[in-house]
């Protein structure tokens, strides 16, 4: 249909409501904020914006469009540059058609005068909006495009904090909360993965929202490589938040008729503060199509050979691995690194996919058939995208690397980024994966990354980041067509590739390579900002930690991994009886409660200084599971009691304490008792004197 020139469109989840308005005749977001009423008028919503014209400013502000234009003399960051030769520079594209059904909106302006196109989709699923903008080339000779953003969304000027995601190897998915002020929040990441150090999101509140109360908006950009991210206040107080992918110079040129999307931005916001954002999030991930195979069965329990053994492969060892990992209720045995070609160390044998006959002189077959006999599935790991110099792939195809000649290559886990922008190197590595897959019953592949793409350039001598990633979608959507029933997981040192992009093609996250369970705590609740539990793999991990060196208890272990899902990746052999025994509890204890914590609501709680705290409500509010973790020595003699959250006020629950086995402080609640939802939530119960490093698990049964 032919677009009016000034008009409002408007789409409706259950909880937010999305006005765009067509404002000098090209689209902006009026509103993005919590649900509107049925009846009212986006009118009102415009006059109330209204503002006069100020002191030695233009007569009318350029809008805040969804792609604001230089051509439109918008005073910030445009949200495209691009142009032929220095010229065609000044964009000015006008809308000339809206799309619009119940839950999506597509505008179409073109710029004939610049030929160029530009088309914004925005469509909401749930409480969750997915926006892309696509530029099509419609002129004549080849554009060059430095810079095109995701759909621009405004900010209300009260909301004045930021909280970015910051972290490093073994520590990812750190919050660092900021006030806002004039200028521009600046996050970019040139890893070519979405990295530990700089996730792709970002939250932004009211300066006293928490996680039960305030404003509070949620963004994420669906992209698993190099990115930007923006929050800009101009000088005249308008707001925005502005996301994609960062193209290296020349990287990208669109010939005429060529079109280029944007990854997706994934927005959601709420008036109930951080806790209900991230519920939007998991409820959206959760219906997503592409993790329908997570909901046909449950999450199998992991044992992971990696901590145990590491390069050290023997095939008697791991069956007898096998044996006590299924006497513990493990589900699913994964093979780790070490397996193949000449792989004893981590400087050899990448990019060679064959077993190793040295090690397995049968094969993975006897290991498989030992694995499968005693009930659990196989599972293998695999780097594809890696591989060493010392390596037969390398010594026939050197020119299959991404570096930038003369310079040398950054040492990097003495391992080269395979150029997955060829199509001979994404066939090779299809090729060699789906031939494991033919010849062996595989149910997993934990797909690893380890390292950065540092010098990013292809052997045209052009940079390549985006144009590998894009290899690597196209290969896992390949596999994942040609073997549905193989789930991958994202690995890439740990958290190093976390994104919707990329769980849009896997099933699950390596959070962290750290199974330090008090790290974990904070990494965990880090990444449950915008990831489901059934996603987030969380290891019981060796008495002594590998990473920090810490030693804590088994039931700690055991009731941080409890809460993902879980595995377990530690040296079955060199446990105590003690040990053993509670480990078997523990995972009895996860598959009593698997359904609960795969499907239920999150709710983050804010507790004292010193506690981790959360609680896992069932959909339906039958039950729940709380955490409480005593992190550090408490300053008085007794802990702040502990306000629960998402209860019904007005039902009465049964509290029981479910963990640890054996909880050796004086508690008198420690035989549980019947109590209110009112009472839990408004004056909360009193926790126990605990160690640091204790943590407590409760059941509540309406």
């Amino acid at each position: 249909m032919a677009a009016p020139l000034s008009a409002a469109y408007r789409l409706d989840g259950a909880n937010v409501s999305l006005v765009v308005e067509i404002i000098a005749e090209v689209p902006a977001v009026r509103y993005w904020g919590p649900r509107l009423p049925d009846d009212l008028d986006p009118a009102e919503l415009s006059a109330l914006a209204a503002r006069a014209e100020a002191n030695a400013s233009p007569a009318y502000e350029a809008p805040l469009a969804l792609t604001p234009q230089a051509g439109q003399g918008f005073p910030g960051r445009p949200g495209l540059t691009a142009h032929r030769g220095g010229l065609d520079w000044a964009s000015y594209a006008l809308l000339v058609d809206v799309e619009q059904a119940a839950d999506r909106l597509v505008f179409t302006s073109r710029d004939d005068a610049h030929g160029l196109e530009l088309v914004h989709d925005l469509q909401l699923s749930g409480d969750v909006l997915a926006a892309t903008t696509r530029l099509t080339n419609i002129g004549a000779e080849a554009l060059q495009v430095d810079h095109l953003a995701a759909p621009v969304i405004p900010l209300p000027g009260f909301v004045g904090q930021i909280i970015g995601f910051e972290g490093r190897w073994s520590g990812e998915f750190q919050l660092r909360r900021q006030d806002l002020g004039m200028g521009t929040w600046l996050h970019e990441n040139r890893r070519g993965r979405t990295s530990h150090d700089a996730f792709p999101g970002l939250l932004a509140t009211e300066r006293d929202a928490n996680e039960t109360r305030g404003l509070a908006f949620g963004f994420h950009l669906g992209w698993s490589g190099n990115h930007r991210l923006s929050v800009e206040t101009l000088a005249d107080g308008r707001r925005s938040v502005a996301m994609e992918a960062l193209f290296m110079p020349g990287e990208i040129s669109l010939a005429p008729g060529e079109s280029l999307t944007t990854p997706a931005i994934f927005a959601t916001v709420s008036d109930a503060g951080l806790g209900a954002v991230s519920r939007h999030y998991h409820a959206f991930l959760r219906a997503r199509p592409e993790h329908q195979r997570l909901r046909a069965k449950p999450r199998p329990v992991h044992y992971n050979s990696w901590e145990a053994v590491y390069f050290d492969h023997d095939p008697q060892v791991l069956m007898a691995l096998a044996e006590k990992a299924a006497a513990v209720g493990v589900e699913r045995f994964v093979l780790d690194d070490g397996w193949f070609g000449s792989r004893r160390s981590d400087r050899a044998g990448l990019g060679d996919w064959q077993v190793s006959p040295d090690v397995y002189p049968q094969g993975l077959g006897p290991l498989i058939d030992k694995v499968r006999a005693l009930g659990m599935e196989f599972g293998l790991w695999v780097e594809p995208e890696m591989v060493n110099p010392d390596s037969d792939l390398f010594r026939a195809h050197p020119e299959w690397v991404l570096g930038t000649p003369p310079a040398p290559q950054i040492p990097f886990r003495h391992q080269l980024v395979l150029d997955f922008g060829r199509p001979e190197v994404r066939e090779r590595m299809y090729a060699d994966v789906a031939t494991l897959l033919e010849e062996y019953p595989i149910a997993y592949l934990k797909w690893d990354m380890n390292r950065d793409l540092s010098q990013p350039g292809g052997a045209d001598g052009r940079a390549g980041a985006t144009a590998h990633v894009l290899g690597l979608y196209e290969v896992l959507d390949r596999l994942r067509a040609s073997y549905p029933a193989v789930e991958i997981e994202s690995c890439a040192s740990g958290g190093g590739r976390a994104d919707f992009g990329i769980l849009a093609r896997t099933d699950r996250v390596w959070t962290s390579d750290s199974n330090d369970a008090l790290d974990r705590l904070s990494i965990q609740r880090g990444f449950s900002h915008f990831f489901p539990a059934e996603l987030m793999g969380a290891h019981v991990g060796p008495t002594r930690c590998h990473i920090t060196g810490r030693v804590l208890s088994m039931p700690l272990r055991v009731a941080t991994a409890l809460f993902g899902h879980m595995g377990i990746e530690a040296d079955l052999r060199a446990l105590d009886a003690e040990e053993t025994a509670d480990l078997a509890a523990g995972v009895a204890l996860h598959k009593a409660h698997r359904d609960l914590i795969h499907t239920g609501a999150l709710h983050r709680i804010d507790a004292a200084e010193g506690v981790n705290a959360f609680a896992v409500m069932a959909e339906d509010g039958g039950e729940a599971l709380v955490s409480y973790t005593m992190l550090t020595e408490q300053r008085g003699y007794f802990a702040e009691p502990l306000r629960l959250a998402g209860l019904n006020p007005a039902a009465e629950y049964d509290l029981k304490a479910v963990w640890p086995p054996r909880l050796k402080a004086e508690w008198p609640l420690k035989q549980g008792g019947r109590f209110r939802g009112a009472a839990l939530m408004q004056a909360g119960f009193q926790p126990p004197r605990l160690h640091p490093g204790t943590a407590l698990i409760l059941h509540l049964k309406r």
